[in-house]
């Protein structure tokens, strides 16, 4: 049995273990790298390590710490009703402000996991709130931010067109944006119906300038479906309106129940804008950035932020690292460019296609997608030099397939969406996410081959 093989069963067994014994996947797969690496691969430490994400450990700590830090001094909720004051009460929208502030981002030139970790803990706060499906919002975060993704002056697309243009292939900058925004734009219309946003609508609008700050919080049956809405439920779908308690750290005001900003509030606020500029103005790292301003903010009020270490996502974080560093020795030994090869070899241009599609939303579910879509363009130049498959549709369906994956709970914009939610039960969240990662992974990529290379574009 060749040592890819090996590798890849291990990882089977190590999935099949984490699920019928209730293990942490990631120290399963810390283990499985060690022995693998060391047992098959022939790696010495160094090289196990290769594949620890070291920027992602930081980028979901330092998310993590600072909104832990501004939900415990209700920033989080003033940002919440400041929300549902812009869009005049009309909960059903807000997801949909969600996955258009995440493309508009995207689109503009923030690297994907940058938005999706500015938003998503905004987001899931929104959804812990209102009893909406964590699920529906976080999804509809990730997809927001692939819909922009593949702008022409986008991270994504500005790396994708080059590889396009260095392997001498015929592309379209236009037309792989669009077919990125439309895909994840179908996507995210069938969660929305799905999970809860016909429900939604029909609860209508909730008061925003009551003195209780009521709303129409319908409970884990709002979110419907898989996504099943928030865990700790706030009355049944058809009820009357509840009030939502307010904390005493609310500090609410007699007029309106709107948050009062505190100076803690407002220097969180800040802060929040510090990250937004530095990592999109300044391209900075997310995660650095979030941890400096997470230590200024609790040195200036520790008493706000002494709980917020302890809130961050440690076992989120155990497993995504572990799944990564194993996925790391995969690429290390040669795995993926091994069945990558392979695939690349049939001598039927549109089942290599198909099977090289899949391999990317596979890998990509726990890799970096544009790594992976830099490692299989060029493996499908062969038989797209012999005419049958256009380029265009090709290159299309690979970046759609790589990226709408990156909702699985082991890739970064999965992961940050995880650990991002508040107040649920996480093992059930990250099965949710598994679940629907699953699907994408199973679906997707066959339906952007029959889209976009069977026709033949390009």
């Amino acid at each position: 049995m060749s040592p890819e093989l090996v590798s890849i069963l291990v990882l089977v067994v190590v999935f099949v273990i984490a699920t019928t014994r209730s293990v942490n996947m990631g120290a399963l797969a810390f283990a499985a790298a060690f022995g693998v690496g060391t047992l098959v691969a022939d790696l010495d430490a160094d090289g196990i390590f290769a594949g620890f994400p070291g920027d992602l450990f930081v980028v979901l700590v330092g998310v993590t710490y600072l909104f832990a830090i501004a939900r415990a001094n209700g920033t989080t909720d003033w940002l919440v009703h400041a929300a549902v004051r812009l869009v005049r009460g009309r909960i059903a929208l807000i997801p949909w402000v969600m996955f258009a502030l995440t493309g508009v981002l995207t689109a503009i030139g923030a690297v994907s996991p940058a938005a999706v970790a500015i938003v998503a803990p905004i987001a899931l706060s929104f959804a812990t709130r209102y009893a909406i499906s964590p699920l529906l919002m976080g999804t509809m975060v990730v997809h927001g931010a692939q819909a922009g993704g593949f702008s022409p002056i986008s991270i994504y697309g500005s790396i994708v067109n080059g590889i396009v243009e260095r392997e001498d292939l015929p592309g379209s900058e236009v037309g792989l944006f669009l077919a990125s925004l439309i895909a994840n734009l179908l996507i995210a219309s069938v969660l929305f119906a799905v999970l809860g946003g016909r429900k939604l609508w029909a609860r209508g609008s909730v008061p925003v300038d009551g003195a209780t700050g009521a709303t129409e919080a319908t409970g884990a049956g709002a979110g419907g479906g898989p996504g099943g809405g928030a865990e700790k439920g706030t009355g049944t779908a058809g009820t009357a309106p509840t009030a939502v308690a307010v904390r005493p750290d609310q500090d609410t005001e007699g007029t309106g129940g709107a948050t009062r900003l505190t100076p803690a509030r407002i220097a969180t606020l800040v802060a929040l804008v510090a990250l937004v500029v530095a990592v999109l103005g300044f391209d900075l790292d997310a995660g650095l950035t979030a941890v400096s301003l997470a230590v200024v903010l609790s040195t200036a009020w520790p008493d706000d932020s002494r709980r917020a270490v302890g809130e961050i996502a440690w076992s989120t974080v155990l497993l995504i690292c572990g799944v990564l560093t194993y996925v790391g020795v995969l690429e290390e030994m040669g795995t993926i460019t091994w069945a990558g090869e392979g695939v690349g070899g049939i001598g039927v241009p549109l089942l290599a296609a198909v099977l090289l599609c899949y391999i990317g939303a596979i890998v990509s579910a726990f890799a970096s997608s544009v790594g992976i879509m830099g490692a299989l363009i060029p493996l499908a130049v062969p038989f797209l030099a012999q005419g049958e498959i256009g380029a265009v549709g090709m290159v299309a369906a690979l970046a759609v397939s790589a990226t709408v994956v990156d909702v699985s709970p082991f890739s970064t914009n999965g992961a940050l969406v995880l650990a991002a939610a508040p107040d649920v039960d996480r093992d059930r969240f990250f099965r949710q996410l598994m679940v629907y990662g699953g699907i994408v992974v199973a679906a997707v990529p066959a339906l952007a081959w029959l889209v976009l290379v069977v026709p033949g574009f390009g």
